[in-house]
């Protein structure tokens, strides 16, 4: 099979790989559609190291190719979204509510880190009943691939604010992560959602997907402005979406 593979530092190119195989309860998943993430251009930057042709990226949904004679909720032929965190579940970390940390520090985060990633025409998936969600008939591969980074990254980070039913919440940059950690925050039960966001185009998407207010850090002192729009008391939460993805 075809894989686009970081070859050492700063050199990125395609090669031919074996299709991967599962292990008892693990699937491979031939890809329909896959996303890049900055997180591949840091990576092949070098910033979690020397790789040498490892297969990058790890967003992605596809059609499960094979499964393990363990894996009982999927079958081949299925429709799936792969998150871009697969813990080992059994791992008391995971097991305490911290799967990213399976394994030890961000050890949850396997394609295009400790394994081949998604960028291929297959792909591995360890632990498949626990780590790939069925997409429903009426949503295409294109929307779906969204939720395996973007909107669970944003998602989680107004999970781990914990905001509190009617709390103000204050995200720092609407792009695509903070825009879905807005919506979160929302979902969360958020009273006061508000967006830190200079560009128009991002500050119209984050009235969208539930902010309040708009606080453009070009033209006002945030801190001042959020204290003004709190009667003084601040925030409950701070998300920052950079440090999240």
């Amino acid at each position: 099979m075809k894989a686009f593979v970081m070859k050492k530092i700063g050199s990125v190119g395609f090669m031919d790989k074996p299709v991967p195989r599962p292990g008892p309860s693990d699937a491979v998943v031939r890809t329909t559609r896959a996303l890049i993430c900055t997180s591949d251009t840091h990576t092949v930057g070098g910033g979690i190291g020397p790789r040498e042709n490892l297969t990058l990226g790890h967003e992605a949904v596809g059609v499960v190719h094979e499964v393990g004679e363990e894996v009982k909720v999927f079958k081949p032929g299925d429709r799936v979204l792969v998150g871009a965190i697969t813990p080992d579940w059994g791992d008391p970390a995971a097991e305490d509510g911290h799967p990213s940390q399976s394994g030890g520090p961000l050890g949850g985060w396997k394609f295009a880190n400790t394994k081949d990633g998604v960028f291929a025409e297959y792909f591995h998936v360890n632990e498949a009943d626990a780590n790939m969600a069925g997409i429903p008939g009426g949503i295409p591969d294109d929307m779906a691939v969204y939720c395996a980074d973007m909107l669970s990254t944003g998602f989680m980070g107004a999970e781990k604010g914990d905001i509190p039913i009617g709390g103000t919440v204050a995200v720092l940059a609407q792009g695509p992560v903070g825009l879905m950690a807005t919506a979160g925050a929302r979902l969360r039960g958020a009273g006061l959602d508000i967006g830190v966001e200079s560009v128009p185009g991002r500050q119209k998407l984050a009235r969208l997907y539930g902010a309040d207010e708009i606080v453009d850090f070009t033209k006002e002192d945030v801190v001042e402005r959020i204290l003004e729009l709190t009667a003084g008391q601040g925030v409950e939460n701070v998300v920052k979406p950079l440090i999240l993805c």
